[in-house]
């Protein structure tokens, strides 16, 4: 018996050796370093006070939201919050923490905690609501204080939100990355420069902010949901495609996204990387501010619609890795009114509107176009200047603009562009995420104002049943079709480029990346 055992023992132990030796299983998944190519540096690392894709790209890393998204998806999982209540009317929602989550800095992510975040971002008048002019919370909660009326904490891990009103789409805003809970204390100790200092409680920490070229993170070790496998992760900072490009070619970085569609065969023929493409979520467009004359006259609006040929658009910029849009409402989100009809591009119907609208010789403005790459629009530069020649055919001249990224999101948000050329990524597949924050009168950043919309949107808001919001959403999508606020140009898909020996990754609609469960095999 006493041989048998010791053989048994024997057997298990070569076979525990060889095992240990497999790429790919648990034991050899820990270590090392991912390096990741992006358009554009970050703007703010205290998520609320961004809005920008390269902020949250960071912010997803250091900071944990009450709910998340399953990696891949916006289905709604538990995060901070194991579990939760909704009463009958829709009015009071109750959260059970997990007890075993910490900041940064080693403080508990308790009910107090929550609390204290939803304050500063809700209450104006709040000592730590500075820093930045909170975008997102307005934009998602009607305002300040908005929808949220009370947060209470009924004990050390049990937080109680009362509502104002229903509001259908709660759950799924709460995921948003905008929301992630922010250590109090490094708020207080930091004030307006916190967004430089970000403490939350995901599952990396930050280090380094290298202006204009990288961020640095490490592995926070006591994650409540498991250390991450990588030791660090290096944002860096690449805004030309082609020079992304040839890094990853050289290993200088393990992986890129905004690929520049002409190269993606030859990823593709390459045996060291591999080729992902994100789910589309997304609407690029171009805007024209009310305030500016003549974009008041709908008229003008339309005939810009008509001046623009969509899909030469595409051909030329986006190969197959996009499709016309019609609506700032991808087809990917429930309650697409696929029914609307496109104005088609027809340079001679645009000229007859110029013309009834008192413009039979043009006119003259400024476009603004961005400076950074982005998932909708790969080449906004050569894009704009392509914009510039369809509206010159109709006899309008377009002087373009830019400025560093930053400053060009200040004057968006600030309203002092006549025109131009952005766009949206959804944030939790739901269409109130895109109508509401883009067009919504107490949103909009071209000052477009439709008290009709308003009343359809905040009606489907705050209605439960999912068929009466979607006719809801179809009618709202008739009055900004009509009305022509922006031309929506199109919907795109964003391929990522990976070395081989990135696993795990798993490309997200939303466009924040996942880094917890990326391992990089043969280190």
């Amino acid at each position: 018996m006493r041989n048998c055992n010791f053989k048994a023992i024997l057997l298990i132990m070569v076979l525990m050796t060889v095992l240990i030796s497999i790429p790919g299983l648990a034991q050899d998944k820990y270590g090392g370093t991912l390096v990741f190519g992006r358009g554009g540096d970050s703007v703010n690392l205290d998520p609320i006070n961004a809005t920008d894709g390269e902020s949250f790209k960071v912010t997803l890393q250091v900071y944990d939201t009450l709910v998340q998204h399953k990696p891949g998806t916006t289905e709604v999982i538990p995060a901070l919050a194991r579990k939760w209540d909704v009463s009958d009317d829709g009015k009071t929602w109750t959260f059970y923490l997990r007890e075993d989550a910490y900041f940064h800095d080693g403080n508990p992510v308790n009910a107090e905690a929550v609390k204290w975040n939803f304050d500063r971002w809700r209450l104006e008048d709040n000592p730590y609501h500075k820093g930045g002019s909170f975008a997102y919370y307005p934009y998602i909660f009607q305002g300040f204080p908005g929808v949220i009326k009370e947060v209470n904490v009924v004990d050390d891990y049990t937080v109680k939100f009362i509502l104002n009103e229903p509001q259908a789409p709660f759950l799924r805003n709460l995921a948003i990355v905008a929301f992630g809970i922010a250590s109090p204390e490094a708020v207080e100790k930091w004030g307006e420069d916190y967004f430089k200092h970000p403490v939350g409680s995901g599952p990396f920490k930050f280090v380094e902010w290298r202006k204009d070229d990288r961020i640095i993170l490490e592995a926070n070790e006591d994650y409540w949901n498991g250390r991450p496998y990588l030791d660090k992760v290096i944002l860096r900072s690449i805004p030309d495609s082609s020079a992304r490009y040839m890094e990853l070619q050289a290993g200088a970085i393990d992986m890129m996204n905004q690929v520049n569609p002409e190269n993606v065969k030859s990823i593709q023929d390459n045996e060291e990387l591999k080729l992902l493409i994100r789910p589309s979520m997304n609407v690029a467009y171009l805007a024209m501010n009310f305030a500016f004359e003549p974009f008041d006259n709908v008229k003008i609006r339309r005939a810009f619609s008509h001046a623009i040929n969509k899909q030469e658009l595409i051909d030329a910029f986006y190969v197959d890795l996009a499709e016309p849009a019609k609506l700032p409402l991808p087809p990917s989100v429930w309650a697409y009114n696929d029914k609307i009809k496109d104005y088609e591009y027809n340079p001679e119907k645009a000229k007859e509107l110029l013309a009834e609208a008192g413009y039979p010789d043009g006119f003259e403005f400024d476009l603004y176009y961005m400076p950074v790459p982005r998932p909708y629009m790969p080449k906004p530069k050569l894009i704009a200047q392509t914009l510039q020649y369809y509206l010159s055919q109709v006899g309008i001249k377009a002087n373009l603009v830019t400025y560093d990224w930053s400053t060009y999101l200040d004057k968006l948000s600030n309203k002092e562009a006549e025109t131009f050329i952005i766009g949206w990524i959804g944030d939790n597949g739901d269409p109130d995420n895109f109508l509401f924050p883009l067009l919504d009168k107490t949103n909009s950043e071209n000052n477009y104002k439709s008290e009709e919309l308003h009343k359809v949107l905040v009606a489907a808001q705050t209605e439960l049943n999912t068929e009466k919001r979607k006719e809801l959403y179809y009618k709202a999508q008739e009055i900004i079709h009509e009305d022509a606020p922006f031309v929506p140009l199109v919907h795109s898909t964003d391929p990522l480029a990976l070395k081989n020996k990135v696993m795990n990754y798993i490309p997200n609609p939303t466009i924040t990346e996942t880094f917890h469960k990326v391992w990089l095999q043969n280190k």
